[in-house]
């Protein structure tokens, strides 16, 4: 994806402090932040094209935030890069994350911004 392109496409999730306001509500919102690599390269392009989801370029990192959650499909993901990619490249590529992580097994890791979503998927 050229420059132009993924500028036009994606927007940034930081602001300026005088942008910001501060609210007493829950957002649902949920996130990764990821060391900027070949493989957190193409999961950001690739989650970037779901709908609500938010890709954040920065020089050292890429953002990629959603509301709801976020369904990250290794096998999917891996046929857009090109080669195999694993749960466990996904989490050594994920620096930091908010929201609730929960790795279904060995193909797909859910991000909840709603917890009570989440409870189904833990004994």
């Amino acid at each position: 994806m050229s420059l132009a392109a993924r500028d036009a496409t994606h927007s940034n999730i930081f602001k300026e402090m005088k942008d910001i306001t501060f609210e007493q509500t829950i957002s649902h919102q949920c996130g990764v932040t990821m060391n900027d690599s070949v493989e957190a390269r193409a999961i950001a392009e690739f989650m970037g094209q779901k709908p609500g989801v938010t890709i954040t370029y920065q020089p050292a990192l890429i953002r990629i935030d959603g509301d709801g959650k976020l369904i990250f499909k290794m096998d999917a993901i891996g046929e857009y890069l090109g080669r195999e990619i694993s749960a466990e490249t996904f989490e050594v590529n994920t620096s930091t994350h908010y929201g609730r992580m929960v790795r279904v097994d060995d193909n797909t890791v859910i991000l909840f911004g709603n917890m009570d979503e989440m409870f189904e998927y833990i004994e």
